[in-house]
């Protein structure tokens, strides 16, 4: 039996992909320049970034104008979340949450109660599962967004999730 410890945090973050690495190395080589800069280095990393994100757009059905590109997690929840409360605020300002949502969900969710929203916190069963009873009783008609982790990287449950067809509210 050895000392060495074991990594179980897939959801949070993954050793790299050969084939990543192998795609990547140029990049962290050579071709580490600034993709914002003019200089030739620049040039050729904005290149690539683009064709990335070609890529991605080609992949997900969508205009590379579309694909935007972050740092990590916390940005795109910071982005997602604070720009649909912020789109949408004109129709209502709740948002709808459950209390054992990441630092980088109920961070902003705080930052918008702070700008005037108001936030539920949704309660979760003793296996970290919230009731879609729960989530149809908090809904308003000035809510403007759920946010709601599918899968907890830190203590496990997958929240059971079902597409149904229901009339639009506005």
């Amino acid at each position: 039996m050895t000392n060495q410890p074991i990594y179980l945090d897939y959801n949070a973050t993954t050793p790299h992909a050969p084939e990543v690495i192998e795609a990547m190395r140029p990049y962290l080589e050579e071709l580490f320049g600034n993709p914002s800069s003019f200089h030739w280095f620049g040039r050729k990393t904005r290149e690539a970034v683009e064709t990335a994100r070609s890529q991605v757009a080609a992949l997900l059905n969508c205009t590379p104008a579309e694909v935007l590109f972050t740092s990590g997690g916390t940005e795109s929840n910071n982005h997602a979340i604070r720009g649909i409360a912020l789109a949408r605020r004109g129709r209502g300002k709740h948002i709808i949450t459950s209390q054992i949502e990441h630092p980088a969900v109920t961070g902003v969710c705080e930052r918008l109660r702070q700008d005037g929203f108001e936030i539920t916190y949704l309660p979760v069963d003793g296996h970290g599962v919230v009731s879609a009873g729960d989530v149809e009783r908090a809904i308003r008609p000035e809510t403007v967004l759920i946010t709601v982790m599918h899968a907890n990287n830190e203590v496990g449950p997958i929240q059971p999730m079902a597409v149904r067809k229901r009339e639009r509210r506005r």
